[in-house]
Formats: structure tokens, C-alpha cells, sequence
């Protein structure tokens, strides 16, 4: 009776079209109230538990931060650069080049959305003044700026190690591999595509120019080496190694690069002006910009926005953790667990009911609420079954991945609309065509599971872990 009751309230205020984070805090305290012998005073509790007793959590507002000043800087432009650089002259290469410069930017962000938005506004019209269509270039770009959460760091990562209690470090190390392999597939599928439309190739840039565009670009591809070489190399959790990445984020948006702040319109070197003489007045510089820098407009509107952000993910958390923890009071996640292994499912067909619910779930709802709610149900079942939790959680966030470009609620969608100034069934149609290729990935990552454990455990034994 609690369970129908829990549940038919939630989706009854869903689809009166209360926001999700309302939805779960509201349909858990009328739980409470009518149906559970537990109290109010727990509702106190959790809410303030669910943020402080969960310190991966405080890694999410640090890289929603980071993404916030890379975001509105010109490291994606500098990092497309590079990846033109690299593989443009391949036919179909100025596509393939947008999918390397994603998952470069995924890298340093953690979420798809900004992926879409930081690298499709740049690349889209260029792939279109060179000859591409421009829903292909937008379908492209639609569905490698999901690998936003499967590149680590993500952010979704982050919530589902939360959710779960598993360490984030190794839901990190277990997304990189697979992000590489989506990304090698969609770059094989727009190789083969172009071939078949003869679609333009850029002049070969030579090594000079790969030496540029990457020097061009190590700021922020030196953000990947800083964050991902702390946690896997066991200098930093992944909540400092965010902390890190926010600052060092900050410092090269306002000091190196110059795209926002007090120097943005100040040179590194005046014509004529002695090496020397330039080094020490950039030294001054430098240090007059970061005492002036809380004054920027710029600067207080970049921070503004990733507060806002984090305040709404934060939110939807938290009351996501009050949902799950009336499930946990009243026992439903193991009442499930009971009843489901009583069916006698094999592991690869409880599999394909996951995916089957997540796949439908990502339709209507937000990838953290989808997690925060899914998650503690489908845990416990897994482990009877022999799935392992890390394993799991790729599945589930690869599954987070279609849902980001399917209808009504795909958010890479929406910002692809956006960009392209185009209605959303026309944004709809464009992805499509390219969800085929993410369904083939989905079902190797859930059937080939050493795609991803191979690395969490390749670290757990070069650190001596048994």
C-alpha cells in the first residue's frame, strides 16, 4: 500500500507538471504523513543530511564552476582548433574533428549539455559554410555532446556514486574507456556517411600547425592532466581535484587566456616592448586582475551562473535523497529485490529490464532525478545477481546518455534548437539518425563489462589493491 501510494503520487504530480524536485519531496512527506509510521522530524534530518553527509556531492557545484568559465572563455574554440588540426583533412573530417573537440571538453566539464552548447555554437555553422548539411552537423553534434557525462569528470557520475555509496574515483576511471569508444564509433559512422555523401575535407595543416593549436589549447588540456592525475594517481579525491579544477579554471579564463576579466582587452606583449619589460608588467597585471576581478561583470555573472545551476541540481538532490529515504524506511527497494530475484531472472535478462525502464525513464526525466530514484532500487538487485555496482552504473549513465537525445525532455535537444535557431521536431529529426549507433553501444557496454572495469581495476592493482 505505501509503495502504490509513493509512487502513484509521485507520477500524479509529474504529470500535473510540478517540477520534479517538488514532486519528490512532496509525494515523500504525504508518504510520511499518511501512510508510514515515521515522522516529520525525519524529513529535517535527511534534507540536511543528504548534503552533508555526502561530501562527493560538494564535487558538483566545484565543476559545474569550472564548466561555468570554460564554458564562456574561448577554451572550446581552442580546443576545436586543435582538433581540426589534428584529423580535418580526413573526409568528413571537420565532423570528426567536432566529436574529438567534444570529448576534449567533456574532459573538463562534466556535463552534456554545456558540451552542446560550448562546442556546437562554434562548430555547426562552421561545418555548414563548409559544405556540410546542417542537420547533419547538428545531429553529429547532438550526440557526441552526450559523451559530456560518460568522459570523466561527470557530473552524473558523481550523483549516481552518491546515490549508491560506490566510489566516484572508480565510476571516473570506468567511464574512460567506453567514452573513447563511442567517440571512435560516431567518428567511424561520419567517416563512412561521408564517403557515402562525398562530404567536404580541410586542407592538411601540417605538424606547424598541430604544434600551435596545441600549444594554443594547454591550458585547458592541461585542466584534463591536473584533475584526472590527481584522483587516479590517489594526490586528491575527486571533491578537491574539483575544488582545484574550479580555481584553475578561474585563473586561466581570467589570467591566461584573457577571455573574460580586467585584462581581456590588455596584450601580452606590446609591439616593440622587451621581453623582460612585457614579463614584469604582466606580473603586475596579474596580480592587480585578482583583486579586481570580484568587480567584473563578467566574472560575477559566470559565478552567478554556476550558483544557480548548482543551487537548482542541489535541490532536485536533496529531495531526490528524501525520496529514496522513505523507500529505504519502508523496506521497498528490498520488497522489490525479494520479488524480482523470485523470478528467477538471469543477470543479462534483468539487464535488458534495466535498460528497457531507463531507456523509457530518460523520455520524461532529468538524468540525476532518474538516477537518484532508480538507482537505490535497481542496487540491491543487482548485487544478488552478481552484476557488479561500478559495471551497473555505466550501463545506467550510458542510458542517461540516449535520454539526453530523445523527446520530450532530451536536453541536448533543446540546446541544439537553440543554436541552430531551429524548431525542436526539426532538432528531433536531426538526432535521430544517429541514436542507432548509441543503441549498439549501449547493448556492448551492457554485455561486454571488462569495456568497463578494466581500468578501475588495472589502478586497483598497480596501487596494491587486492
Amino acid at each position: 500500500m505505501t509503495t502504490l501510494a509513493l509512487f502513484a503520487m509521485l507520477f500524479a504530480f509529474l504529470i500535473l507538471g510540478l517540477p520534479v524536485a517538488v514532486a519528490l519531496g512532496l509525494s515523500a512527506i504525504l508518504t510520511i504523513l499518511f501512510f508510514s509510521n515515521d515522522t516529520l522530524a525525519s524529513v529535517a534530518l535527511k534534507l540536511f543530511e543528504a548534503l552533508s553527509e555526502h561530501y562527493t556531492l560538494l564535487a558538483i557545484p566545484f565543476f559545474i564552476l569550472s564548466s561555468a568559465f570554460l564554458s564562456t572563455g574561448g577554451i572550446a574554440r581552442r580546443m576545436i582548433r586543435f582538433a581540426v588540426a589534428v584529423i580535418g583533412h580526413v573526409r568528413g573530417g571537420l565532423a570528426m574533428a567536432s566529436v574529438l573537440a567534444c570529448m576534449l571538453f567533456a574532459a573538463v566539464s562534466g556535463s552534456s549539455p554545456a558540451t552542446v552548447a560550448a562546442i556546437g555554437s562554434i562548430v555547426i555553422v562552421g561545418m555548414v559554410r563548409a559544405g556540410y548539411p546542417e542537420r547533419f552537423a547538428a545531429g553529429v553534434i547532438a550526440n557526441a555532446g552526450t559523451l559530456g557525462i560518460l568522459i570523466p569528470p561527470s557530473i552524473v557520475m558523481l550523483v549516481y556514486a552518491a546515490a549508491t555509496e560506490v566510489s566516484a574515483a572508480r565510476m571516473f576511471a570506468a567511464g574512460l574507456l567506453p567514452g573513447l569508444v563511442m567517440g571512435l564509433m560516431l567518428m567511424i559512422a561520419i567517416y563512412v556517411a561521408a564517403r557515402v555523401k562525398r562530404l567536404p575535407r580541410q586542407d592538411w595543416a601540417g605538424f606547424g600547425e598541430i604544434a600551435n593549436a596545441g600549444l594554443s589549447a594547454i591550458g585547458g588540456l592541461m585542466l584534463i592532466v591536473i584533475v584526472m592525475g590527481a584522483i587516479y594517481g590517489g594526490v586528491a579525491s575527486p571533491t578537491e581535484a574539483a575544488a582545484v579544477s574550479a580555481l584553475y579554471a578561474f585563473l586561466v579564463a581570467v589570467l591566461f587566456y584573457r577571455d573574460m576579466g580586467p585584462l581581456k582587452e590588455v596584450p601580452w606583449r606590446r609591439a616593440g616592448e622587451p621581453l623582460t619589460v612585457a614579463a614584469l608588467r604582466n606580473l603586475a597585471l596579474m596580480a592587480l586582475a585578482l583583486g579586481q576581478s570580484a568587480a567584473d561583470a563578467e566574472v560575477r555573472r559566470t559565478v552567478l551562473l554556476g550558483a544557480k545551476t548548482s543551487i537548482m541540481l542541489l535541490f532536485v538532490i536533496a529531495n531526490a535523497m528524501l525520496f529514496a529515504h522513505v523507500l529505504t524506511t519502508e523496506r521497498i527497494p528490498h520488497e522489490i529485490a525479494e520479488a524480482i530475484t523470485g523470478w528467477g531472472l538471469s543477470p543479462w535478462q534483468f539487464l535488458i529490464a534495466v535498460n528497457v525502464l531507463l531507456l523509457i525513464a530518460g523520455n520524461f526525466m532529468e538524468p540525476s532525478a532518474i538516477l537518484l530514484i532508480m538507482a537505490p532500487i535497481l542496487f540491491p538487485i543487482a548485487t544478488r545477481l552478481g552484476v557488479d555496482p561500478i559495471h551497473l552504473g555505466i550501463i545506467m549513465v550510458v542510458n542517461m546518455e540516449i535520454g539526453m537525445i530523445t523527446p520530450p525532455v532530451g536536453l541536448n535537444l533543446f540546446v541544439t534548437a537553440g543554436i541552430t535557431g531551429r524548431s525542436m521536431s526539426w532538432a528531433i529529426r536531426a538526432a535521430l539518425p544517429w541514436l542507432v549507433i548509441l543503441l549498439a553501444f549501449l547493448i556492448i557496454v551492457t554485455y561486454v563489462p571488462e569495456l568497463s572495469l578494466v581500468i578501475p581495476e588495472l589502478i586497483d592493482q598497480m596501487r596494491g589493491i587486492k
